[in-house]
């Protein structure tokens, strides 16, 4: 995923779907290298996000859409 759009991704949790920064950054630090893994897999934060129970499954379905229209 370009940086640009991973930043876009960030804002849309932010913004749109009120996850906290704190979330994102636990996510993000399961999901170890952050940049390598979002760059093979840009699916790989909302599942960290999904599977740790910080979003729900209908968030799950909107930040999925919104990747989709990303691209």
């Amino acid at each position: 995923m370009a940086p640009a759009t991973y930043t876009r991704l960030i804002r849309f949790l932010q913004e749109d779907l009120a996850i906290s920064r704190a979330s994102i950054d636990v996510a993000e630090r399961v999901g170890g290298n952050e940049q390598r893994q979002r760059d093979r897999d840009p699916n790989s934060l909302p599942m960290v996000l999904w599977q740790y129970g910080l979003v729900t499954l209908e968030q799950l379905d909107k930040i999925f859409d919104w990747l989709a229209q990303a691209y």
